[in-house]
């Protein structure tokens, strides 16, 4: 017994820690990519999370899965490139000029309509890149919206419940 009531604090403790620290809560956000009729090779999209001083915080979803071409989206290899997270269960294959593919955006609650934006850039070989083919503010009406793209992207539609 005198084992048990050592025990029960620290126990405690642990689930308290654990708890504290665990990731926080996401929103799953749908998000339709409509791309433009081009020619040539699939495209490599990126979203990410940016915070509200424009930089970097997470990337979201990779659409193109050879790594070899990562350092041909410049401005987010700054920021991916530093830390190599895996990403293999955000990312899927490139996607073609006419096609349209949809995600699943696991969006940190906690980030919307507190400042933050998502960023949509865009790559493809031998054509151009698109730092911003898409940016705007994560807020709830946006996160219900349709998005025109300037590179690209078409347009992209969120769905949020």
């Amino acid at each position: 017994m005198k084992h048990l009531i050592k025990i029960i604090p620290a126990l405690l403790i642990v689930g308290f820690l654990i708890t504290g620290f665990s990731k926080a809560e996401t929103k799953p956000v749908k998000c339709l990519i409509q791309m433009t009729n081009y020619t040539g090779e699939g495209a490599y999209v990126i979203v990410s999370l940016l915070n509200p001083e424009s930089e970097y915080e997470e990337t979201l979803y990779v659409q193109g899965k050879d790594p070899e071409w990562y350092s041909e989206i410049t401005e987010w290899w700054k920021f991916y490139g530093k830390t190599k997270s895996n990403i293999d269960a955000i990312s899927g294959e490139t996607i073609s000029g006419g096609e349209r593919t949809v995600a699943i955006l696991q969006i940190p609650a906690d980030k919307i309509d507190t400042g933050y934006s998502l960023r949509f850039e865009t790559s493809v070989e031998d054509k151009d890149y698109f730092k911003d083919d898409l940016q705007f503010p994560l807020t709830t009406e946006n996160l219900k919206s349709k998005k025109e793209g300037k590179g690209f992207i078409r347009y992209v539609r969120m769905l949020s419940k």
